[in-house]
C-alpha cells in the first residue's frame, strides 16, 4: 500500500465517496486515510451505478486493497464484462479484496479461455501482481493454473503465463513459448518438478 492510513473522526458519506470516486483521478491519500471504514459505502455505489460508476469504484476498491467478501461477491458479477473498462478494473481489483480461490480461478480461466487477447493479457497482470492476500499455499492453485497455460494452444497464453510465473519465481525454467511443441513439453515439465518442490516445503 502506498499511504499509510489515517484515523478519521467518521466514516466517508455516500456524496463524499461519490465526489473522490468521480474526481477524474482518484486522490489515493484521500481514500486511503478512510481505510476499510470506506467499504460499505463503495459497496453501495459499486450495486447501484451504471457500468462507468462500477468501473470508478472497482479502482477504489483496488486502491484501499482491503478484503471484502461483498466487494468480491459484486465485482465477480462483472468479471465477464464486455465492456473493456469495466472487465479490466474488476480483474485488478478482485485479488485485492479477496483471497477466494474462485477469483483465481476466474482469472486464470479469463487468462486462458476469453475471446479478447486484451481481457486474456490484463489477467495475467493481474495474476502477477495482485493477488495480494494470498497465503503460500493458496499459491500452489494460482501456479498451477499458470503452468497449465504453458501448454496452451494459444501463443499469447503461453507467453502471458510464463511472464506472471517469471514475475512470481524470478525464473522462466528454459521453457520458449514459440518453441517446437516437443521442446515446450520440456519446459513444461521443469515447471511442474519446481511446483512439486514449491509445495514440499509448505
Amino acid at each position: 500500500m502506498l499511504f499509510a492510513p489515517a484515523a478519521h473522526a467518521q466514516q466517508p458519506d455516500a456524496d463524499e465517496l461519490l465526489r473522490m470516486v468521480s474526481a477524474d483521478r482518484i486522490d489515493k491519500a484521500e481514500l486511503v486515510a478512510y481505510g476499510p471504514g470506506a467499504i460499505p459505502g463503495l459497496i453501495h455505489l459499486y450495486a447501484d451505478g451504471d457500468e462507468q460508476q462500477r468501473a470508478r469504484v472497482a479502482d477504489a476498491f483496488y486502491v484501499l486493497g482491503s478484503k471484502s467478501p461483498e466487494a468480491q461477491r459484486l465485482l465477480m458479477q462483472d468479471v465477464h464484462s464486455q465492456n473493456q473498462r469495466l472487465r479490466l478494473a474488476v480483474q485488478w481489483a478482485l485479488g485485492r479484496v479477496s483471497d477466494d480461490p474462485r477469483v483465481v480461478d476466474a482469472l486464470l480461466q479469463n487468462m486462458q479461455h476469453d475471446g479478447n487477447p486484451l481481457f486474456r493479457d490484463k489477467a495475467a497482470c493481474a495474476l502477477a501482481y495482485d493477488q495480494i492476500h494470498l497465503d503460500p499455499q493458496q499459491k500452489v492453485r494460482l501456479f498451477s493454473g499458470l503452468i497449465d497455460g504453458l501448454s496452451s494452444e494459444t501463443t499469447q497464453v503461453r507467453k502471458i503465463s510464463l511472464q506472471a510465473l517469471q514475475i512470481h519465481a524470478g525464473q522462466t525454467k528454459g521453457y520458449n513459448p514459440t518453441a517446437p511443441a516437443e521442446e515446450r513439453a520440456i519446459g513444461v515439465e521443469r515447471w511442474k518438478r519446481w511446483l512439486e518442490d514449491y509445495r514440499s516445503t509448505l
